[in-house]
Order: structure tokens, then C-alpha cells, then sequence
């Protein structure tokens, strides 16, 4: 799950890692591939910021239309986020870790997950929705709704205690999904006070909101400057250490291949049949996150961006073109196998009679099936490019 991972830097190990050959043909990639991530980030942070104007709006005037408004634009600023998340796993901006003080670690404000919703607001009791518990930050009076005070409260009292970035703002936005049909439904009056005001603490409700979106666009700010085409300090030395950088570039692929998405975002919810391990529960967009996270490991693979360029492809089909075929083979399959998937995700997992699985469980087996297969073959690939050892396990 996408929480907190600390370890050390991966040994590559290359037999060959810093020959000058390899150097040689992997610096156009290498190129290519912090250019996918300067554009994936600041798309991001465009998004980001659009979706802070959104809930801006909507915090100044609740209605039905602004909270809409605010929804659409959540939807639209996790579009580019997904495709990021393959330059992910190896220490680079995005999870660098911060052993002197973990809060700083930008990956788990922006996208952890899962969430315990009771940790920041009030939660049904009841089946038919008329009963509450009204605990959590928001209504813990004590508790200051400020950037740092947020952050300070980020897994304190377990991994699921999670206070920022996009799915607590999407919490906050749908409220809880208690639909077999759709997402969840929180209405705009629980952001209202006095009368018309559907749950207490509306005042702090919208002061949380606005708090972690603003952190939100803060902590991709931070992400994106990294990638900077000029001044980028990251980018500088990421691309001046082709040969290194190549290995991080195939372990962001094996490691999303083959830990985190299909295993932790999907056959986790799968196993345990449980909507809380679902990534994006509130939206009901998760099989939009499988589809992107997929998508950005194409993306990387071929070197395909808003300009396209030389991509991993072109260095495996030059020495093993049915290495590369199967490769691309692989993540087609696995798109294709993601898209089959009925939605919503929630009840794909539950989709069964007695012990038999019916079409929807079939279908996510299938898709985190073809997904891992990808890992296997990204270690290979490893081996083809001069014994580059690819870990595609997450750290502990």
C-alpha cells in the first residue's frame, strides 16, 4: 500500500554498470525519461492547482454545483498523477527518504492510502445512514487545522491514520461509499453552518479541506521543481549517471509491476474481499488508477510523452528484439486485462456465489495476473542490458 518505504538505495551491481558504452547508449533514454517525468509532475501540479481553485470556490459558496465542481476536479488532477507513479521506488524526489524527520516525506502526504476515514471526520454507525460517530481532527476542537499540525498527525496511531493529500481530500469530498452502485455521497450541506448544516463542526470541516489541498500543491511544487528541464537539481544528476540511472529507471517498472500495483492495490482487496484495502474507495476510480499506473509504465517502456523519444524499447530490441516483443506484448496484455475488469472495483472483489468466483473476481485475478508477468520479464531485461539487478520488491 502506498504508505511509508525506507530502505537503502538499491545496489545495482552491474557487471558493466558504469562502462562507458552503456553510458553511451542509455543517455538518450535516460533523457527522454526525465523529460516523461518533468511533464508527468508539472501536469500534476497544473491539475493540483485547478483542483485548489475548485475547493476554493466551493469552501467560499457550498452548494451542490461547487461540490461537483470540486469532484470533477479532483478526477482531473489524479489523471496525470497516475501516470507518475513509475518514477517511483528508488529515493528519487517523489520518496527520498527523511530519516531526521519522516513527516517530510512527500510520497506518503501526497497519495497514501488506504484510509481510515474515522481518523479525520465522522463516520456512520447505522446501516441507514442516520447515525454517527463525530470523532476524528475535524471535530476534535483541540486539534489546530493547519498545514503542520496535519502532517504532524500523519500515522500516529497506525498506517491507515493518514490526514493529507488526495485521498483525504477525496474523503472529504464523497464521504464514505456505502453504495454497491456508485460512489460515496456526501452531501454539500455538511459543509454548512448553523440550520442547514447536516453535521457539526461544518466551520473546521471546510477550514481541513482547504489546508490540505493547499499541501497538496505545496508538496508537488517541491516534486516538480526536482525535474526541472534547468533547475532541476535531481534531474541534473539523474541524467549525468546514465548507466546508475537506468537500473532506477527498470526498478520504478519492476518494483510498480510487481509489488505495488498488483499486489498491494489489487490482490490485497481481492483476497480479503474488502472495500477499505480499495485505493481510490470514495471516488470508486480505482480501475481509473490501475489503468494509469499501467499506462505509465508503457509510457516509460516506449518513451511515449506529449513528444515522444527513445524509450527502454530501443535499447532491448537492440540486443534481444523477442526480449523487447514479449515485453510489449506483456503490457498490452495487462491493459487490456485491467480494462476487462467490471466495475465498480468494490464489487468486482465481491463477486461470487458461495465459494465460486463469478466474472468480476475472475477478471481482477486475471488483471493482477498479467501485470506481474511484466515484472518478470523487466528482470530479464535487466540482465540483457550488461547484469543490471532489478529488484522488484518493495522495501520493508
Amino acid at each position: 500500500m502506498s504508505l511509508r518505504y525506507v530502505a537503502p538505495l538499491l545496489l545495482l551491481a552491474a557487471a558493466c554498470g558504469e562502462d562507458d558504452g552503456l553510458a553511451k547508449e542509455a543517455q538518450p533514454v535516460v533523457d527522454q525519461y526525465a523529460e516523461l517525468a518533468r511533464q508527468g509532475y508539472a501536469d500534476s501540479l497544473a491539475g493540483a492547482k485547478a483542483l485548489d481553485t475548485a475547493i476554493d470556490a466551493f469552501i467560499a459558496a457550498p452548494s451542490e454545483a461547487t461540490l461537483t465542481a470540486a469532484k470533477t476536479a479532483w478526477k482531473a488532477a489524479r489523471e496525470p498523477y497516475r501516470l507518475t507513479e513509475v518514477f517511483r521506488f528508488y529515493e528519487g524526489p517523489i520518496d527520498a527518504p527523511n530519516e531526521n524527520d519522516p513527516t517530510q516525506e512527500l510520497e506518503p502526504r501526497i497519495n497514501a492510502w488506504p484510509l481510515d476515514e474515522a481518523f479525520i471526520d465522522s463516520v456512520f454507525t447505522s446501516a441507514d445512514g442516520t447515525d454517527y460517530i463525530h470523532g476524528g481532527i475535524v471535530n476534535e476542537t483541540t486539534i489546530p487545522i493547519t498545514a503542520d499540525s496535519l502532517v504532524s498527525k500523519n500515522f500516529t496511531v497506525s498506517e491507515t491514520s493518514v490526514a493529507t493529500g488526495y485521498h483525504a481530500i477525496e474523503f472529504l469530498l464523497w464521504g464514505q461509499d456505502r453504495s454497491a452502485t456508485g460512489p460515496g455521497n456526501r452531501p454539500y450541506t455538511d459543509f454548512v453552518s448553523g440550520a442547514e448544516g447536516t453535521l457539526p463542526n461544518a466551520d473546521r470541516r471546510r477550514a481541513y479541506l482547504g489546508v490540505v489541498s493547499d499541501l497538496l500543491v505545496a508538496d508537488l511544487e517541491k516534486v516538480a521543481k526536482q525535474w526541472d528541464a534547468t533547475s532541476g537539481e535531481y534531474r541534473a544528476k539523474f541524467v549525468g549517471n546514465p548507466a546508475k540511472s537506468l537500473g532506477f529507471i527498470l526498478r520504478g517498472i519492476g518494483a510498480l509491476s510487481g509489488a505495488e500495483l498488483p499486489t498491494e492495490r489489487m490482490s490485497t482487496a481481492w483476497k480479503n474481499r474488502d472495500q477499505e484495502d480499495e485505493h481510490s474507495c470514495f471516488s470508486d476510480t480505482t480501475l481509473a488508477d490501475f489503468v494509469g499506473n499501467a499506462k505509465g509504465i508503457e509510457n516509460v517502456y516506449l518513451g511515449k510523452g506529449a513528444t515522444d523519444g527513445p524509450g527502454v524499447d530501443d535499447l532491448v530490441a537492440a540486443r534481444n528484439p523477442d526480449l523487447d516483443t514479449r515485453m510489449k506484448t506483456e503490457i498490452a496484455a495487462a491493459l487490456t486485462a485491467i480494462n476487462a475488469i467490471p466495475g465498480p472495483f468494490d464489487q468486482a472483489i465481491l463477486d461470487a456465489d458461495g465459494e465460486t468466483d463469478g466474472p468480476g473476481r475472475k477478471a481482477v485475478e486475471a488483471a493482477f495476473k498479467a501485470v506481474r508477468a511484466i515484472s518478470v520479464t523487466d528482470v530479464q531485461i535487466g540482465v540483457e542490458l550488461d547484469n543490471i539487478a532489478v529488484d522488484t520488491e518493495l522495501p520493508e
